[in-house]
């Protein structure tokens, strides 16, 4: 089910960038996706760059949650080796049959944010340390909302960002499509799919 990044994504990645010589990152930091519980997406396209230093893609594929409560936000997890400035994102909504992109310039002031210490719950008692994940929510309608976390229950909203609507054939995807509507068909007819509130 492979798709053609559309050229401007080549193109923004394939710029040239200043590397410095110095760079040196020995921080952990982590990405993860999550998607609304009953709200599948197919995840197309997970790309990341550090201009100048490294661009690479991440596995994805079929999500089907959490969003938040006691088992979320969390999803498909990856490394941010190195912190990227640019995260791009492609998926296909199950639940609206449509395609959505959005190239993500990571701001500074996240990483800032995410070295904060925060409370993190163990066995032992009570830890303090860096928000080392950094969640994007694919929701509905095609919004993005981005949290930082160190573990659930901790998390803190950043942003929300709105993605673009792309062309697609949904017929790429119809055995996935059967299999989702046999599952989540009765969902869908009584609870709708809200476009917002998430």
């Amino acid at each position: 089910m492979n798709r053609i990044v559309p050229a401007i994504l080549v193109f923004i990645f394939s710029m040239p960038g200043c590397a410095s010589n110095s760079y040196e990152e020995k921080e952990d930091w982590f990405f993860q996706l999550a998607t609304p519980l009953h709200y599948d997406v197919w995840v197309e396209h997970v790309e990341l760059e550090l201009s100048g230093v490294r661009h690479w893609y991440h596995p994805a594929g079929t999500m089907n949650c959490c969003w938040r409560g006691p088992n979320g936000p969390k999803g498909i997890t990856g490394r941010l080796e190195p912190f990227p400035n640019f995260i791009a994102l492609q998926w296909f909504s199950l639940s609206e049959r449509k395609y959505y992109q959005r190239l993500i310039s990571v701001k500074p002031e996240w990483k800032n944010r995410m070295r904060e210490l925060a409370p993190v719950q163990t066995a032992n008692g009570v830890r303090h340390e860096p928000r080392r994940f950094l969640v994007f929510g694919l929701a509905p309608g095609g919004e993005i909302v981005v949290w930082i976390k160190g573990q659930i229950g901790n998390e803190v909203e950043l942003a929300r960002l709105q993605a673009n609507q792309i062309q697609g054939d949904p017929q790429d995807y119809a055995a996935l499509l059967q299999t989702y509507r046999d599952k989540h068909g009765e969902y869908l007819k009584e609870n709708g799919i809200p476009l917002s509130g998430w």
